[in-house]
């Protein structure tokens, strides 16, 4: 079983099966019980909508585990609902987890597999596992470049003879450019909005660079007004939410170029060629390849389905075990 742990959704890939499950990294629990009640899509409709005694929460924060107990009961949930409800299943389970984490969160995901029942737990780092999933020739001894957009992380890396030559992890990813819409919404518009009202605006109406349609891309949004404390509804143009999202768009860019400058030039050349490819939700930005381009000054290419890369290739590696095992970068064992 490949499981790809993401902030904002979590994906599991079952050997034979491919890709038997996609949800939000979502959890509500009944906070006086302190049961489950919701676990993936259902947990994220109740994001901002629940009754005092219900939280709905995201055990994932930038990458990592921020609510132990919670992503262990979510792996739990996960794991059974893709056994349907079979109890002595151990799979062995490939997790794919942001490059720059610490010791210590590394552990922390182990321990939670280990705990939500798994046989082993092998670790993959992200970038990796997006590059297999991606289809790059991450065997050969070539090198590619790849740039994955979470949620909560964004991770560059260049890759060559089935490791990471050079990485670089940045906590600046989808979160933050929702977080960003949802500054500029409350100051130059004076309305509040929530979570899941940025994401929409993002998706809707985002994009990172200048695009041809963008002066006709408009959108009603509904928030509470801070003057009145009343309901509101405020238009908003794509041009203005693409200026909202710059500063943590620059700090990607600035993470990318910062990688290049110390990419090895035999490495460089090779990156040059074959171009730089995106994965991951973040990718699905609009423009954002374009901008990554004139940046670079090299081309970009957005991955075939960018959601689905590290997932894929975790599975990819669970598939071809023998020849892809010096991907990993950590395992624990239980039995």
């Amino acid at each position: 079983m490949g499981i790809d742990l993401g902030t904002a959704n979590t994906l599991v890939y079952v050997s034979g099966k491919g890709i038997v499950l996609q949800e939000p990294s979502v959890v509500a629990i009944d906070s006086e019980q302190k049961l489950p009640l919701a676990v993936g899509e259902d947990a994220k409709k109740m994001l901002g909508r629940t009754p005092g005694n219900v939280i709905a929460l995201r055990p994932l924060r930038d990458g990592v585990i921020a609510d132990f107990d919670t992503a262990e009961l979510m792996l739990k949930h996960f794991i059974r609902r893709v056994h349907e409800g079979r109890t002595l299943v151990s799979p062995r389970i490939v997790i794919g987890i942001p490059s720059g984490v610490t010791g210590v969160e590394r552990r922390a995901v182990m321990e939670a597999a280990s705990q939500a029942g798994a046989r082993d737990v092998y670790l993959i780092d992200e970038p990796v596992a997006a590059a297999i999933g991606a289809g790059l020739p991450v065997q050969e001894p070539t090198g590619n470049m790849i740039i994955d957009i979470g949620g909560g992380t964004t991770e560059v890396a260049v890759l060559s003879l089935q490791g990471t030559v050079l990485s670089e992890s940045v906590r600046v990813a989808g979160d933050e450019l929702s977080d960003s819409i949802t500054q500029y919404m409350k100051k130059v518009h004076n309305l509040v909005i929530g979570e899941r009202t940025a994401e929409e605006i993002k998706i809707m109406i985002g994009s990172a660079y200048p695009m041809d349609d963008d002066d006709d891309s408009l959108m009603e949004v509904r928030g509470l007004h801070l003057l009145s404390g009343l309901p509101r509804t405020v238009t908003v143009k794509g041009p203005e939410i693409r200026e909202s999202m710059a500063e943590p768009l620059s700090v990607i860019i600035e993470a990318v170029k910062r990688t290049l400058e110390r990419t090895p030039p035999e490495l460089a050349a090779d990156i040059i060629d074959r171009g730089i490819m995106l994965a991951g939700g973040g990718a699905l930005l609009r423009g954002l390849d374009t901008l990554i381009s004139h940046e670079t000054g090299i081309v970009v290419h957005v991955a075939a389905d960018p959601l689905s890369c590290v997932v894929l290739g975790t599975g990819r590696v669970l598939e071809n075990f023998k020849q892809l095992e010096r991907v990993f970068s950590g395992r624990s064992r239980n039995f």
